[in-house]
């Protein structure tokens, strides 16, 4: 577009008006014209947006998929629960996964809902992985023919939950 029959359009100069007829006006063609983006950059421009899309989500399957993995190592399992006096609970926990297992904290309640953490001898016990089993007291009062519940939640992976009925 020529700057000056731009100006002279724009400002409605007499000298832009009277063009004689014939003559190109390449102002007037340029304004008239419909054409877009030519096949060739609009395919450029959908490979780029499909290349980012694909980064993207790659990244996200990445960072999705290393914090799984890490949580699915761990996989504990309540094998058994013995009641010993009256303030005594003893769990045998297993852990079936591929990484060893470090149990932070136990709960103990009359229902799912409504669980307390109890104190538990080792504190902060392992569980070796492939099989390894760790065996939990925990201090609790507890009463007979009553159904409790269990947690056991190690520091990754998904805690073991299961309830027993007491003798």
């Amino acid at each position: 577009m020529w700057i000056l029959d731009s100006y002279k359009l724009n400002n409605g100069s007499p000298d832009f008006l009277n063009y004689q007829k014939g003559e190109t006006m390449q102002t007037k063609n340029m304004l008239k014209s419909k054409k877009g983006i030519t096949p060739v950059l609009a395919t450029l421009l959908l490979i780029v947006i499909a290349v980012a899309t694909i980064v993207v989500t790659y990244a996200w399957i990445t960072i999705y998929m290393s914090s799984a993995g890490t949580q699915a190592g761990v996989m504990l399992n309540i094998d058994a629960v013995s009641w010993s006096g009256n303030d005594t609970i003893v769990l045998y926990v297993r852990n079936t996964g591929t990484s060893d297992a470090t149990i932070s904290a136990v709960y103990i309640g009359t229902s799912a809902t409504n669980l307390t953490k109890v104190p538990a001898e080792p504190s902060n016990a392992t569980v070796s992985a492939n099989g390894g089993v760790v065996t939990i007291t925990c201090s609790y009062n507890w009463t007979s023919n009553t159904t409790y519940y269990f947690k056991v939640v190690p520091n990754l992976g998904a805690p073991a939950e299961t309830s027993k009925k007491s003798p």
